[in-house]
């Protein structure tokens, strides 16, 4: 009788602990997930066809800020946020340019791209430069347009405001990473009566954005949108198959939640007597 006591008060076995129930559920989902998105992007690399992103309704606004800048001669200003451009966000960020840089290539607008980390500054340089080429307008691409300005969070964000009282832009565009600049931003941005898109995944300034901006993308949409707009495999692969996954899970939580209430004691009785 001893020894039972004795075992049942020995600890599990380390191994146990890594094949718990709910750990190889995690790690089963996780591997699904994987293969998932790897035959997405397979896919879509191969050009085969795969389920299309639906566009975002704020995704024309682009093409008004632009269009309302060009009829008034004045620059786009675009920022990608203050992170480093390994941040997603940032990522994000590029693929919007790209198409921000086309549509300013094709009117002959003036566009204006700062940047808070030099190392999203040289990207971003490329991004603008290939979209100008692929416009048919590499002669129209000014390199000083493409401006790092500071490391430290406010001294960008200075040299920002400094810009917009300087250039005067009719349109700020704000896609990315952004923590307490934001609203210094968007609120110069509405004295000055730009118009403004902006979106973030940063749930702490969304509500900063919501409030000033004319269209704001809110959290991943603004992924799924720089998929839309720069058709990228890796990028339309991976927001499909977190799209799938989505659906998955939803779909696992109403079975489960069904499957609970049935396995409920005298469940029948319970319904009988209401």
């Amino acid at each position: 009788m001893l020894g039972l006591l004795l075992a049942a008060d020995e600890p599990a076995p380390v191994l146990g602990i890594f094949w718990a129930d709910a750990t190889v559920a995690a790690f089963v989902a996780t591997v699904l997930f994987a293969l998932m998105v790897w035959y997405l992007i397979a896919r879509a690399r191969s050009g085969l066809k795969i389920p299309e992103v639906r566009k975002l309704p704020g995704l024309d606004a682009f093409d008004e800020a632009i269009g309302r800048a060009t009829e008034m001669g004045r620059p786009v200003h675009y920022s990608p946020g203050i992170s480093a451009v390994s941040s997603t966000q940032t990522i994000a960020s590029f693929g919007i340019l790209g198409h921000v840089a086309k549509l300013c290539a094709k009117y002959d607008t003036r566009l204006i791209q700062t940047n808070a980390d030099i190392t999203t500054y040289g990207v971003a340089e490329e991004v603008i430069r290939q979209a100008y080429l692929e416009a048919g307008r590499p002669d129209a691409f000014n390199a000083e347009d493409v401006r790092f300005l500071s490391d430290w969070q406010f001294g960008y964000a200075s040299g920002v405001l400094g810009i917009f009282q300087r250039e005067k832009p009719a349109a700020n565009i704000c896609i990315g990473a952004f923590w307490a600049e934001a609203l210094l931003f968007m609120e110069a941005g509405v004295n000055q009566g730009m118009i403004q898109v902006a979106g973030t995944a940063n749930n702490a300034q969304l509500p900063f954005f919501v409030a000033t901006a004319d269209y704001a993308l809110i959290a991943e949409e603004i992924y799924a949108a720089s998929a839309y707009l720069s058709k990228e495999p890796v990028m339309l692969g991976t927001v499909v198959a977190e799209d799938w996954a989505r659906i998955i899970v939803f779909a696992l939580i109403i079975v489960g939640t069904i499957l609970s209430f049935f396995q409920q004691k005298n469940w029948l009785g319970g319904i009988l007597k209401k």
